[in-house]
Order: C-alpha cells, then structure tokens, then sequence
C-alpha cells in the first residue's frame, strides 16, 4: 500500500505539472528572442550616405525591431513597426503582436522555393504534432483517473503508456521546430529570415532561446517521469495484489461432509438419535369440547 500510494501520488504530480508546462510552453510567445540595436544601426546609415534603403528598411521592416517569437505570434516588446507594413494587436499580456502566416498566398515570395515549402510544412506538422499530444494527454487523465479509482495495474500502466506517448509526440514536435529553425538560419527562404539579412543586421542581432523553449522542454523532461513512476506505481499496484490473494488463501479453511453421528456410541450406551420418540400427534389431554 505505501509504495503504490507514495509513487502514484508523485506521479501524479508530475503529470499535472507537464501538462501545465506544455500548454504554458505551447500557448506564449516567448521560444526566440531577436535583440535587434537599431541605435548602431542608424548610426550606421549616418555614416554612409547610400545607406537610404537601409534606413527605409530599419523603420519599415518587422525584422529590424527587437521582438520576441512564439508558435503563434511575434511580439514586440519595445518600439513596433509601423501598422501600414505589419498589422499589430494587443495581447492578452499588454504586448504588440502580429499572427505568424501558417497558410500564405501561393503567389507569395515566402513560398517561392522549395526549402521554403519544406519549412512552411515542418512549422505545421510542428503544431499538429503539439495538439496530438494534448490529445493522449486528454486520453490518460480519464484512463489514470479510473486506474486510481478502481486500483487496477492495467489502467495505470495504460496510463503510463499514454504518458510516454505524449513525451515522445511533443518531443518529435520540438524537433521539427528545430529543423524548422535550421532552415531559417541556413536556407534562403525568404527575406524575413538570417540568410538573406543584409551584413549590418546580422552583426547588430543577437538570437537567442527564451523562457517558453526551457519550459517546453521542462515540461518534456516532467511528462517522461510521469510516465516512468507510473509504470513503477503499475509494479506496485500489481504485487500488492498477489500478497493480498496469498494472505486471503492462509484464511480459507476446508471444510468436508460428516456422514458419522455427531457423537460416538459409548459403551453400555444406546446409540442416541436425533430426533427420540414416541410422538404425539394433538394434545395429550384429549380434545377438548366447549
């Protein structure tokens, strides 16, 4: 009884923490954080006077502003470019943000190539990939939930399974966020991204992971323990059952038809019956008559 209860207890923890740290991780902005210095940059373009589309570029660009980047949205926690070239809102947390293009035009230059292509498709198998994994926690919430209800091994250890499903999915989904991450950093696959910047931005930007990444990964690292101590809860559970049978067979005693009298026949005795006559069938009186 201790070690299942201990174990499941922590487990259970642990789930609940996951859980918390992959939606927090999935839901916020904060995976990348591009520090742009766009004060050497205007310096610069002072410096050199055929720097004017570096200077158009500087305040019309989203990339030439410091900005912080999520899933879903980049958010611009300083200045924010303009409206008339990139529509922004604000968020629930008082940040100016704008919506991440998961489905552009086709005509778009962002597609033009195939790397492009290839890294628009990982960025949503990435997503996909993420909710899925929401789905088999779903899944092991109401599978632990009557696992601990009715203390059945097979439902914690289905739990268990589901769990490590789930670390394996969002860990696969953080791959390809990474990959999704190389080819923007060494394919050309659209101005927006490190390639195809010009030599001053690359050198006055600083990209660097945020909180949300750590947490994602966090909560990664949280989901395979859960899974781990389930399965060991599972164990537990399971040789805590086979003790109870063995102790409740020690109780069971067997017990056999007595076809013999009750008593033995004594000497210089009657054997004694059970039920001895005479009987009387009515009243030994008589009838009566009133």
């Amino acid at each position: 009884m201790p070690c299942s209860a201990v174990t499941l207890s922590i487990a259970t923890i642990c789930a609940i923490i996951a859980t918390a740290l992959l939606a927090i991780a999935f839901s916020t902005d904060n995976w990348l954080h591009y520090d742009v210095r766009r004060n050497q940059i205007q310096a610069f373009a002072a410096k050199h006077s055929d720097a004017d589309s570096l200077l158009h570029n500087l305040n019309n660009k989203y990339y030439y502003y410091t900005r912080t980047r999520g899933l879903f949205r980049i958010c611009y926690p300083k200045e924010r470019p303009p409206a008339s070239s990139v529509p922004t809102y604000l968020s629930p947390i008082e940040t100016h943000c704008s919506n991440i293009d998961y489905f552009p035009q086709v005509e778009d230059d962002k597609i033009s190539n195939e790397d492009a292509t290839s890294r628009l498709h990982l960025a949503r198998s990435c997503i996909a990939l993420f909710i899925i994994s929401f789905v088999t926690i779903f899944c092991a919430f109401w599978t632990g939930l009557s696992g601990c209800w009715k203390r059945s091994s097979g439902a914690i250890t289905a739990t268990s399974i589901l769990l490590l499903v789930t670390c394996l999915l969002a860990a696969g989904a953080m791959g390809l966020w990474h990959t999704v991450e190389f080819f923007e950093k060494e394919k050309v696959v659209g101005e927006d991204y490190y390639q195809q910047w010009n030599t001053v931005l690359r050198d006055n930007t600083k990209i660097v992971y945020d909180w949300s990444y750590i947490v994602a990964w966090t909560g990664i690292g949280t989901c395979l323990l859960a899974a781990i101590l389930l399965s060991g809860a599972a164990v537990c559970l399971r040789n805590e059952r086979e003790k109870e049978e063995q102790l409740n067979l020690q109780y069971l005693m067997p017990v056999y038809s007595q076809k013999q009298p009750p008593y033995p026949p004594y000497a210089n005795y009657a054997q004694p019956q059970i039920y001895p006559g005479p009987y009387y069938h009515g009243s030994q009186y008589g009838p009566y008559n009133y």
